[in-house]
């Protein structure tokens, strides 16, 4: 186990914003790792309290309340709930859930504010800043959108770029515009609470780059190092909004506390809530803070809250930050304006009692040093070959033999071989190995020892074969079934942590209860003449009917999100009858296509048009290659005006459309047709 001078842990994990669901990437990079580390600490009978809570004052709250008509209260109410049911349904094993818009929240927040200034912690500042003139509004980070100026995503927001992943201020932003109106906003003088955190520079450093090289992740410290390497500026702790915590001092109406500034004291604030001994899971050295985050809140859990509580003064600091890379679904980015995600509580309406499916393959796949990916295949593949295959199959064949040869009772060992011995040892081993890889939050490599356990049980009945010696030698069969129920006994345990309900099942069916930590790796868990109960199927096969429902739910989504991106343009003014009458439009046929020299865009079309045959030049080069449209019919306007491409004379054009991705399409008749017939 850890340190001993650790009395107690301090695990918290990022506060949604309680302006959607929870999808898939959330639980990746912050919930599922966070839980699994918890019930490891638990296990091992360690005081311990696990935090988690909707922050409920971001921007993206009020945008999402002024587009649905309603107030931010009932937008917070309404997800808060959702979330909050997700994830007890998940097991998500919180001591407490929160929310940011409580009583204690913003008494907490408004007494760690009003502390630092009244020690001068703060700097004021006035500078202009982003105002709506329509709306009479100061536009925060989020109110603004525009190009960002690192990799050109055109509705990056004005605290952080989706696309990229880089934090930005919103006069980084080239073509800004209001989100609340889409005009273009005028700058206008306002004064703001500023954290100095060059200040901190030095003393984070040294805390940082210093104490935390060997120990962070590499994501962590490696972004860390760079924004201190770049120079700390002071950062701005309030906000013109008129939703969230009020600023606590004289002039400061209409202002509200920064939601990075606030939402962070909701760890301290849910802990408040929790036990009246908060303050010792908080302040006390002996306590170990350890905060579960995605990569885009590295810099804020730890630099500015660090900064923050060493402003403060009587607060611990975080131990660590082991934040996951993101999570992209089907090989696009998750993203929730685009629904292109996995939604938690529809996973648990469509795989009623599979929640560890989930929890397993997301560990199991889990974006700890690099950017992963789901599919719904591979999460098919994953429970039906190790979960079924490898993990249940194991189980199932102990239990099952068990049953037929002893009537359930576990039987005793007898003379062992070199083999046995060997097994039994290995077995021993086995807590170690997922231990150091949970304390060192290598979550991943924890379950693929759990698994090489299963594995392990697998090969010993293979190799032993049972049901072929029963025949022969029935007191060999009973050490074998002896330790293959021992290694059954032993992932009932250890398995616990990463798969809560599925180990539940299998205590019913060993009749074992809940052990903790110390009672894993005994070879013995199992003792003799214990009657076991009747055995069932831990894990159930995922059907290909199950999967594609789910694919074909994507890509309804995907055709949806690409046509939004691609919206039909209005209609172009009225012409007269007449002018329509002037278009000859005909049907002819591609004879012959060539690529233009030194274009990309450009073929040189022959064109059997029943009138004559005639050169087109058509910009459809990267869509069709010449010598797959040879021979096709299509739409051509014969009586435009020549026009010369690149040194070619072109005598018409041909008509096409553009389909939702932007591919230009020949608009072509639907059964063969004479050339030259008019198209009216």
């Amino acid at each position: 186990m850890e340190n001993k001078d650790i009395k107690r842990y301090t695990v918290t994990t990022a506060l949604p914003y309680a302006n959607g669901p929870v999808h898939i990437g959330h639980l990746a990079g912050v919930y599922v790792p966070a839980d699994i580390y918890v019930r490891y600490l638990r296990a091992n009978l360690r005081d311990v309290v696990f935090i988690g809570g909707s922050d409920e004052h971001g921007v993206p709250i009020t945008i999402k309340a002024r587009k649905e008509g309603v107030s931010p209260q009932d937008i917070v109410d309404k997800y808060h709930g959702i979330i909050k049911k997700s994830f007890e349904e998940f097991g998500i094993s919180f001591d407490i859930y929160s929310r940011t818009s409580s009583p204690v929240h913003h008494q907490t927040a408004s007494a760690f504010f009003k502390k630092l200034y009244d020690d001068d912690k703060f700097i004021v500042k006035t500078n202009e800043q982003y105002y709506d003139a329509e709306n009479k509004m100061f536009l925060a980070d989020r109110y603004i959108i525009g190009t960002c100026p690192h990799c050109g995503y055109e509705k990056a927001y004005g605290d952080q770029c989706e696309s990229c992943g880089t934090s930005l201020n919103a006069t980084d932003l080239i073509n800004p515009k209001s989100a609340v109106s889409g005009n273009i906003p005028v700058m206008k003088e306002t004064k703001h609470w500023y954290l100095p955190l060059d200040q901190y520079e030095p003393w984070l450093k040294k805390w940082i780059i210093e104490g935390h090289k060997n120990d962070w992740r590499p994501n962590v410290y490696g972004q860390c190092k760079s924004w201190i390497d770049s120079g700390l500026h002071p950062r701005a702790v309030t906000r013109d909004l008129d939703w969230g915590v009020k600023v606590p001092v004289e002039g400061a109406e209409g202002k509200v506390l920064y939601v990075w500034f606030d939402a962070p004291i909701g760890y301290i604030s849910a802990t408040k809530e929790l036990t009246p001994d908060w303050e010792k899971y908080w302040k006390d050295k002996g306590s170990k803070l350890v905060h579960f985050i995605g990569k885009d809140n590295i810099v804020f859990h730890c630099i500015i809250f660090p900064a923050m509580l060493k402003a403060e003064g009587s607060y611990i600091l975080p131990d660590n930050v082991p934040a996951n890379e993101f999570l992209n679904l089907e090989g696009d980015k998750i993203s929730t304006s685009r629904n292109w995600a996995v939604w938690l509580h529809e996973y648990l309406n469509d795989f009623p009692e599979k929640q560890d499916v989930l929890r397993y393959v997301l560990t199991a796949n889990a974006p700890e040093t690099k950017d992963n990916d789901f599919t719904w295949k591979d999460f098919q593949t994953r429970n039906n070959s190790e979960l079924v295959g490898i993990l249940g199959n194991f189980v199932n064949r102990a239990l099952v033999l068990t049953q037929k040869y002893y009537h359930g009772i576990v039987p005793q060992r007898n003379e062992l071989t070199n083999f046995d011995k060997t097994v039994l040892e290995e077995i021993k081993s086995f807590p170690q190995r997922i231990s150091k890889a949970l304390e060192t939050y290598h979550f991943r490599e924890a379950l693929r020892e759990l698994m090489n356990l299963a594995r392990l049980g697998n090969k010993y009945l293979a190799d032993t074969e049972p049901w072929k010696v029963v025949k022969t030698d029935e007191q060999r069969v009973m050490t074998i079934m002896n330790i293959a129920l021992q290694i059954v006994g032993n992932i009932a345990v250890l398995g616990d942590v990463f798969l809560p309900f599925s180990m539940e099942k299998l205590r019913l069916m060993i009749n074992q209860e809940k052990y903790s930590w110390d009672k894993a790796g005994d070879i013995d868990i199992l003792i003799v003449g214990k009657q076991l109960n009747k055995p069932s199927l831990l894990f159930q096969q995922i059907e290909d009917k199950e999967v594609d429902y789910q694919v074909s739910k994507l890509m309804e989504t995907k055709i949806k999100n690409e046509l939004e991106a691609h919206p039909t343009k209005e209609a172009k003014e009225n012409i007269q009858f007449d002018d329509f009458t002037k278009l000859d439009i005909r049907v002819g046929t591609i004879i012959e296509a060539e690529k233009v020299a030194k274009t990309k865009k450009l073929l040189k079309l022959m064109v059997d048009t029943g009138i004559d045959r005639r050169i087109v030049v058509s910009g459809i080069a990267e869509y069709y290659k010449p010598e797959d449209i040879i021979g096709k019919q299509v739409n051509i306007l014969v009586n435009l005006a020549p026009k010369t491409l690149r040194g070619i004379e072109s005598q018409g054009m041909i008509l096409m459309a553009e389909d939702i991705s932007g591919k230009l399409v020949f608009v072509e008749p639907s059964v063969q047709v004479k050339n030259g017939s008019e198209v009216k």
